[in-house]
């Protein structure tokens, strides 16, 4: 037997082991929020607010609200109307759960599509969970809402992979509203817009774009007609009065971040990450012309877009990373096909992410691992790793 295939077997849990460590880390989380998480979740409480200022039919969008200003589509707001009736600590218990149960989804999804046999399936959510440990980890601590929306699309890659196996109108149409579900939430799932379009995935585009549509007038109710307009202008001038100056975040781990805090001037590392989208474009494409020598080329081209994410999006704070998890089971379920310099790499690339923690580094060492962005390369080296897999005709 490979040793490759022994050490999967050894790493293998029995279903009573899994129960009991599923068990114990419900407690677990459930001790987290008790004793830390309910005190902070800063991010939720900015979104709260949210809720409460559209049931008054309030503006969203304030510039007294400095760093903590809600930065989403009105849209986005109505998924907190609900949770801004109850007491803010029990509002905060509930979304806490959310986010744990949409954390489960995206590992329990991830492997399942990675492997649909299911014989490694434990290893990959454990060695998955332990390398992005650090981005659920302060998703939970600052009660965001990446988790929800990446496990939204991740439940879209699934039904899209079941269609290009078994095509389904009914499928396609699914997948769309989810779409336009994760879409209206927050606008960085538009990067499926041109990759619908170049597979021809219309029955998805029609109902998604139908969905944010309709999403766009869904606050009318609490401002008007004329005040939701006003409202959607509030919104863009607030995003491109306040991206600028976050580019300089030591958190912000995006592209533009990268070039502005590399160049230190913003004008230039705008025309260089102009120039770099333009390239990532084509190099996507090509990526995606090549999956057609591939039996099933929808999940590893999910798992590319999904790495991307937070890479091109202005405001790629480090917790977004979060959305990688498929790309990370990819690599990891395909290590055998890399070659062993690129195993060694990948290794100490997985290392650098895991262990790049605050507590763990310190803080002048952690402000020097963030000013140089090296959160940025490691998930470009991911990227490459995408790149070789479909170069070779692995996925």
């Amino acid at each position: 037997m490979e040793p490759a295939r022994v050490a999967w077997d050894t790493m293998r849990l029995s279903r009573k082991t899994s129960r009991l460590l599923i068990l114990a880390g419900g407690l677990l989380f459930l001790a987290l929020f008790a004793f830390k998480a309910r005190f902070e979740m800063a991010d939720f409480e900015v979104n709260y607010n949210a809720g409460k200022r559209l049931w008054l039919g309030e503006t969203l969008y304030r510039t007294a609200d400095e760093h903590y200003q809600f930065k989403y589509p009105p849209s986005s707001a109505l998924l907190y109307l609900p949770l801004s009736f109850l007491p803010l600590s029990a509002a905060k218990a509930i979304w806490y759960v959310l986010i744990l149960l949409s954390i489960g989804l995206l590992l329990g999804l991830s492997s399942k599509l990675v492997d649909p046999g299911g014989e490694k399936r434990q290893v990959l959510i454990a060695l998955s969970a332990a390398v992005l440990a650090k981005f659920l980890l302060r998703e939970l601590e600052l009660g965001q809402i990446n988790a929800l929306i990446s496990a939204i699309l991740i439940l879209m890659v699934w039904i899209l992979v079941r269609d290009e196996q078994s095509p389904s109108r009914p499928r396609q149409i699914a997948a769309g509203i989810l779409w336009g579900l994760a879409t209206a939430l927050k606008p960085y799932a538009l990067i499926f817009f041109p990759y619908f379009l170049l597979k021809k995935k219309w029955h998805s585009l029609w109902p998604g774009f139908l969905f944010l549509t309709l999403s766009l007038f869904m606050p009318t109710p609490f401002y008007g007609l004329p005040g939701n307009m006003v409202v959607l202008r509030e919104w863009t001038t607030s995003l491109s009065r306040s991206t600028p100056a976050l580019l300089n975040s030591q958190d912000n781990v995006s592209l533009p971040a990268f070039l502005v805090k590399s160049t230190g001037d913003q004008r230039i590392s705008t025309l260089i990450f102009a120039a770099g989208l333009g390239c990532l474009a084509f190099l996507a494409f090509i990526f995606i012309r090549k999956g057609k020598q591939v039996a099933s080329p929808l999940l590893c081209e999910a798992a590319l877009l999904l790495i991307l994410i937070p890479l091109i999006s202005p405001l790629g704070w480090d917790y977004t990373f979060l959305s990688s998890i498929l790309a990370v089971a990819v690599i990891i379920k395909d290590f055998h096909f890399f070659p062993k310099a690129a195993r060694i790499v990948l290794v100490c690339n997985f290392l650098v992410i895991a262990l790049s923690i605050y507590d763990l580094l310190g803080q002048k060492l952690y402000a020097v691992f963030m000013a140089w962005s090296v959160l940025t390369i490691n998930f470009f080296v991911l990227v490459a790793a995408l790149f070789y897999l479909r170069f070779e005709r692995r996925r």
